[in-house]
């Protein structure tokens, strides 16, 4: 659509409580991408919600993207009409991760590694991202993914609120909450799913269901004293009642299959968890969803019979946040994120008007904090797999993928190893066969990092968090002896901190499917709901289905 008109300043005014009536009538550019008809626009005002919808399309981060939105080639596609969509989010993967994570993959292939692909890097389409907050030029998970999920920039430490809510004030909230798309979907009848390798209550799974002014607000033990404000594990039990509370003649089913670590936010203290107002919020689940399972091990998940159409699933594999892929791996105590992966898109592929699925790989980010690219690369590797299953188990003709993170890390490669070098390893110059050294006669590896805790040599220890427990020892190391190969075997870092840092450098994009082309290019990091919100119809889709309930 590139002679498509800008909003106009009346549309720019938009009144959640007229609705799409509004949208339709002021609107030509939205009215006509979106597929909106009179017969919509004279339904009941079914998205007057209490200022959600409204404060997000009024936002000016929500108003720039769609602009750009319209200006990219293939926009108007007919062939843009995705009923499936699927978003992979690698926390903290950035292009320097992705790049290490394909040279050990096919290197633990018997490969160079060089020439390697992950899954997605197969995609047709590859974009990138500018992936700054509001008020912060490195970003943070919670205002990346209020980006990705709601289409609107917000600041550092905000789930789903923009940039108007002082962080930590809760009272300021009402009149700044955004929609996401997952609410979009659930409105527009489509089944919905969340799987992360992190607490199901942490920021990047949360900023698509809850509305707080504090990411660690993930229990009410997290609350400040006193304080009267909705704790992130609340949102999630009270999904749908706070849905269909906010607009008028919703139908909301809840979310269809959650799957995460983070038990401990959803139980009292004397049951394990770390809640204080003595609620079991499993069982209000349970108690909310007759038909539904909850499943708190690998066991009882692998029992599901995911051939059968089931009930309402949430899976709570760990009171914290699920093992690092090599962990689990050693312990077999908890589902992979393939296998969670697959269960969850089974599930969900049962509803003909479709569904949305959010698949987060969260412990890459949390292995670079530690100083550890060995996780951080084997997550990496995970994802790929889980990527590999989902485009398998869906077509690229009705199903659209997007393969993206939040942020970056401050994860470099580096010196002039020679072609097929191990990843992990010291530096082999080309020509060479022993170690290349610095101008102190010291071996280096390809792999550092730019601040952090820094070296660690922990063996074959497959939980990069125990760095944590070490001394901070950043600077150069005499690594001669040293195998940087190891799992345990945390990288050198330049700058001494408590742990590493993102990084602010954009991130890449990945897709295929419906509107997978519209990625290209470089981006605000916002424009990849509008994307999905294109290729799916979410908004115009969301108020057709509520109006014929």
């Amino acid at each position: 659509m590139k002679n498509a008109s800008i909003p106009t300043a009346k549309c720019r005014q938009f009144n959640a409580a007229r609705g799409i009536r509004l949208l339709a009538a002021c609107c030509p550019l939205l009215t006509a991408c979106y597929g909106f008809s009179n017969d919509v626009s004279t339904s009941s005002p079914v998205l007057d919600s209490a200022g959600m919808l409204g404060n997000t399309v009024n936002n000016s981060w929500y108003q720039s993207a769609e602009r750009s939105l319209a200006v990219k080639p293939d926009y108007a596609s007919k062939d843009q009409r995705a009923r499936n969509i699927i978003l992979f989010v690698g926390d903290g993967m950035g292009i320097s991760t992705i790049t290490a994570a394909r040279i050990l993959a096919g290197q633990r292939q018997g490969g160079s590694g060089e020439e390697s692909q992950l899954s997605f890097e197969r995609f047709p389409y590859t974009g990138l991202s500018k992936t700054y907050n509001v008020d912060a030029q490195t970003p943070d998970s919670a205002g990346t993914m209020t980006a990705l999920i709601t289409g609107v920039k917000t600041n550092m430490g905000l789930l789903a609120v923009d940039e108007g809510v002082k962080r930590g004030d809760c009272t300021g909230t009402p009149g700044h909450t955004l929609i996401s798309a997952l609410e979009l979907a659930e409105l527009a009848g489509k089944s919905t799913g969340i799987v992360t390798t992190t607490r199901i209550t942490h920021a990047t799974p949360a900023a698509s269901y809850a509305k707080v002014a504090e990411r660690n607000w993930e229990s009410d033990a997290d609350l400040p004293e006193g304080s009267k404000c909705s704790d992130i594990a609340s949102q999630l039990i009270d999904f749908e009642q706070r849905l269909e509370s906010n607009f008028s003649g919703a139908d909301s089913d809840g979310i269809d299959v959650i799957f995460g670590g983070g038990r401990r936010a959803f139980l009292p203290e004397p049951q394990g968890g770390k809640r204080l107002d003595g609620k079991d919020l499993i069982q209000q689940w349970q108690t909310q969803y007759p038909r539904g399972r909850y499943l708190p091990d690998r066991a009882s998940f692998a029992a599901l019979d995911t051939s059968a159409k089931l009930g309402p699933l949430l899976g709570l594999f760990n009171a914290s946040h699920m093992r690092y892929e090599a962990d689990r791996q050693r312990a077999q105590d908890e589902p992979s994120l393939s296998e969670m992966t697959e269960a969850a898109i089974r599930q969900l592929q049962n509803n003909p008007r479709g569904y949305l699925l959010i698949v987060e790989a969260g412990r890459i980010d949390h292995a670079h904090h530690a100083g550890n690219a060995y996780n951080a690369l084997s997550d990496t590797i995970a994802l790929s797999d889980a990527v590999a299953i989902a485009d398998k188990l869906s077509s690229a003709e009705d199903t659209l993928i997007i393969v993206t993170a939040d942020h970056s890390h401050v994860f470099t490669l580096a010196g002039y190893p020679k072609r097929g070098n191990p990843i992990l390893g010291k530096v082999v110059s080309v020509g060479e066969d022993s170690p290349a050294l610095d101008s102190h006669g010291q071996p280096y590896t390809t792999l550092g990092y730019a601040n952090g805790r820094g070296f660690q040599n922990l063996g074959d220890e497959t939980d990069a968090d125990l760095s944590y427990h070490q001394e901070i020892r950043a600077g150069r190391q005499q690594l001669s002896n040293i195998d940087t190969t190891a799992p345990g075997y945390h990288q050198e870092a330049l700058v001494p901190l408590s742990a590493e840092t993102h990084g602010g450098e954009d991130v890449a994009i990945y897709a295929r499917g419906p509107g997978a082309s519209l990625v290209s290019g470089s981006n605000e990091q916002q424009l990849i709901f509008h994307i999905m919100n294109h290729a799916a119809r979410l908004l115009p889709s969301a108020n057709i289905q509520s109006a014929t309930r």
